[in-house]
């Protein structure tokens, strides 16, 4: 009864490391680190100049390899700047055998969704790479992009995930703050990004991609990060952009389920899928201890249960079948 889940766009993403293209040091020192994926940045942490070398730095450190099970991701430019063809280019033709994903900023409309994918597509056949593999990370990061991001989600297969850029579109709405992350001055009540956070949660969890959260700038500020995370978290977000080795593993933490959580989910999965078997006596609502559990329960358990698993937690308590079938 327990659905498989085993498309890619599910893999573990709770803390995505950003790290400068244009920097040897910060690309080595980031195969060890715990983070779930890098994305090695050819955007805006990479200066107009220093951008060609910066291609050269990421295809030499994805073909080097000692990433581990971490996602390998590359931000290009985005489709108005005159670099964009040639990051993909150079890195997809370069080390695509080597990349996961490749990370898209400032995505406005579908249709810059529909060009990369199609260059992806040529450069797949020319290099010989399995057709589809390599997928696209869309990053929303003004008042367009977010108008138009259900059909950003839908406009290739190879779309994974939709990202939340904070920066860029605090500027686009002309938001009144220079603190990335925290809330604009004189909104003190509620979130001033909730809606923006729910329209992109909505557009990934309705076209089974993932939503991850954008940085929180202040780097020296953990606890900050913590409570800026707990907000996307506790929507239902499943990671968020790090920006320092010190908050990998406060990401790490804050999007995965707590221990008891995932043990509880899975026993309602186990409980479930017994009581609704003919062994179990084909019911469709029990009590699994003081609570009830049905249908409903069973799909809420599942995201628990995909989440700890990809981030991967193990059981530490397992429900048995009561002797007596007649009580739960």
């Amino acid at each position: 009864m327990v659905d498989k889940v085993t498309d890619k766009g599910l893999r573990s993403r709770r803390s995505c490391l950003a790290t400068p293209g244009s920097n040897p040091r910060f690309l080595e020192k980031a195969k060890g680190l715990d983070a779930d994926q890098v994305f090695l940045d050819l955007e805006d942490s990479v200066a107009p100049l220093a951008k060609p070398d910066a291609r050269k730095n990421i295809v030499a450190a994805l073909n080097e390899g000692g990433w581990g099970n971490k996602l390998r991701v590359v931000r290009v430019n985005d489709w108005t700047t005159e670099w964009t063809y040639a990051d993909v280019i150079e890195v997809v033709g370069g080390a695509g055998a080597n990349l996961d994903c490749i990370m898209l900023p400032k995505v406005q409309t579908a249709e810059q969704v529909v060009a990369l994918d199609l260059l992806l597509s040529q450069l797949e056949k020319v290099h010989g790479y399995e057709p589809g593999r390599i997928g696209i990370e869309a990053q929303i990061e003004n008042a367009l992009g977010l108008t138009n991001v259900n059909a950003i989600a839908t406009a290739s297969p190879r779309v994974e995930t939709i990202i939340f850029g904070p920066a860029d579109f605090m500027a686009s709405i002309n938001m009144k703050s220079l603190v990335v992350g925290e809330q604009p001055p004189g909104y003190d009540v509620g979130d001033a990004y909730h809606y923006i956070l729910m329209q992109i949660l909505m557009a990934a969890r309705a076209h089974d991609k993932q939503a991850i959260d954008g940085p929180y700038l202040q780097i020296k500020d953990v606890d900050g990060f913590r409570r800026v995370a707990g907000r996307s978290a506790a929507l239902g977000f499943d990671g968020k952009w790090v920006l320092h080795p010190d908050q990998i593993a406060a990401a790490n933490e804050v999007y995965s389920p707590r221990q008891e959580d995932y043990d509880h989910a899975e026993n309602i999965l186990d409980a479930y899928d017994h009581y609704t078997s003919a062994a179990g006596g084909a019911r469709g609502a029990v009590m699994l201890g003081d609570e009830m559990i049905d249908e409903a329960s069973r799909k809420m358990a599942l995201v628990i249960s995909a989440k700890g698993r990809a981030a991967g937690l193990t059981r530490t308590d397992v429900w048995q079948p009561p002797a007596d079938l007649g009580r739960v």
